[in-house]
């Protein structure tokens, strides 16, 4: 076993336990439980996100296709699902056949081991169509050239904003914003009824500082420097950290530290919000026919400060984990759930403004998906195209990433760090301190990572 994987089995070990318990007691499971003769049975874990609850509708299409696979789907919040599998896959659990896992997390666990590499099964079959995938989201998802999961859908960040309520104060929003305009937007959107601006805030190194990080990038703050250096209370992370929970208290949603992306989404689709700042494939659900803003929305690129683009790069695999005794099934609906067809089976079934998208070239050339995704699909792929995974901020970066650092010890460092900064917002703490909290946790890390590297 690697030092590395021995420091990330350790890295949340009460939190990790709590999570299974509730994953295994509260999430409804979608097909049979049991095995039935001739019938293979694969369980997947996968976030409750808007595109994962789009697969578990469909899934009984799969099922119909392949009657000797049933799909037992476990659905998490994105904090419980990562705690879930980390755990099961750093233990060798193989509890779950297939789980939906992030582009910071592909890497490290298939360098590690602990994924199926499917770089020869992506090739077997040309209709699949490997090669169709953007190479940003494809080499996220790799190592050394392999690689460990199939991309479900990719994204970037932009801002949202309603343009009826903007031109109703007679407010026009910039075509690449900076942070301070938009904060002074958001006080003047802002009602007793409704947020001038929802931003994550709930505790969560993917909640609260998938969008926070972003910020900390241009304003020229930094996790680390290529020494493996903190900079968690430095002028920039500083800076920036102050003016998110300054916005949060003056123009954001109440009770802020409840909302990730799942309440910001539904939020700002219930009209109750008018802007949000967050992932580009909230776009789909927004002008989906069950949202409540269809049509009156508009979209700009991640507001700046120091540098010219603020996007964040980010992708949902699926992934096969190692232990399963169910390899060929997974892979078949791995492959089923990451192909052309299932995009257009999407665009037909649930409406084109839904497709999962960000990961294929080809969907964008889909004139249905480009009629339905009218703003939002060109911007994505334009963001996509700009944002810099190797240096996002002002500073140099030895990793590649943008809301994340690619270490095994950033997802305890941006969990801790979050809870701190998120008693500062709810006025438990003050900011100077939990920065320097969050210095002695961040920097613990970095020592452990220069160890890891030699230095």
């Amino acid at each position: 076993m690697t030092r590395r994987r021995q420091r990330l089995r350790g890295a949340g070990g009460l939190a990790i336990g709590t999570a299974m318990a509730l994953t295994l007691s509260g999430c409804a499971g979608f097909g049979e439980l049991g095995q039935a003769p001739g019938v293979t049975t694969i369980t997947l874990a996968s976030v409750n996100n808007p595109q994962m609850q789009d697969l578990a509708t469909l899934i009984p299409k799969f099922n119909a296709e392949h009657p000797d696979i049933r799909v037992n789907l476990l659905m998490m919040e994105e904090n419980d699902l990562r705690n879930a599998t980390t755990q099961d896959a750093a233990t060798q659990g193989g509890q779950y056949d297939v789980m939906t896992v992030g582009s910071y997390e592909v890497p490290i666990w298939g360098e590690n081991g602990w994924l199926m590499d499917v770089t020869d099964k992506m090739a077997e079959d040309p209709s699949y169509d490997a090669d169709d995938f953007f190479t940003p989201i494809k080499e996220s998802a790799s190592v050394d050239g392999r690689t460990y999961a199939a991309p479900f859908y990719g994204e970037s960040s932009f801002l949202m904003y309603r343009k009826d309520l903007l031109a109703e104060a007679g407010v026009e929003m910039p075509e690449r914003p900076t942070w301070q305009e938009v904060a002074d937007i958001a006080r003047q959107l802002k009602t007793d009824e409704r947020a001038g601006i929802c931003l994550r805030a709930k505790p969560g190194w993917g909640e609260m500082f998938a969008p926070l990080t972003t910020v900390v990038n241009t304003f020229g703050g930094q996790w680390y420097d290529e020494q493996w250096n903190a900079h968690v209370d430095d002028q920039g992370f500083t800076e920036a950290t102050q003016f998110y929970v300054d916005t949060l208290a003056e123009s954001g949603q109440r009770d802020p530290v409840s909302f990730g992306f799942t309440e910001c989404l539904n939020l700002f689709s219930q009209g109750n919000a008018a802007m949000w700042y967050d992932a580009t494939s909230a776009a789909g659900s927004l002008e989906s026919d069950s949202s409540g803003v269809k049509g009156k929305v508009g979209y700009v690129r991640a507001p700046v400060m120091k540098t010219e683009n603020a996007g964040w790069l980010f992708s949902w695999n699926l992934a096969i984990s190692n232990e399963s005794d169910n390899k060929d099934a997974a892979w078949e609906f791995v492959k089923w759930a990451t192909s052309k067809e299932y995009v257009e089976l999407v665009g037909n079934e649930l409406g084109w403004a839904q497709a999962p998208s960000g990961t294929r070239a080809s969907t964008f050339e889909i004139p249905e998906y480009a009629e339905a995704g009218g703003d939002f699909a060109p911007l994505t792929a334009e963001i996509m195209n700009e944002v810099d995974p190797k240096q996002p901020g002002v500073a140099p970066q030895n990793w590649v990433g943008i809301q994340y650092v690619t270490i095994p010890q950033f997802q305890d460092v941006g969990n801790q760090t979050s809870q701190l900064i998120a008693d500062v917002i709810a006025g438990r703490r003050e900011l100077p301190e939990a920065l320097s909290d969050g210095q002695r946790i961040a920097q613990r890390a970095g020592e452990q990572q220069k160890l890891e590297e030699g230095k």
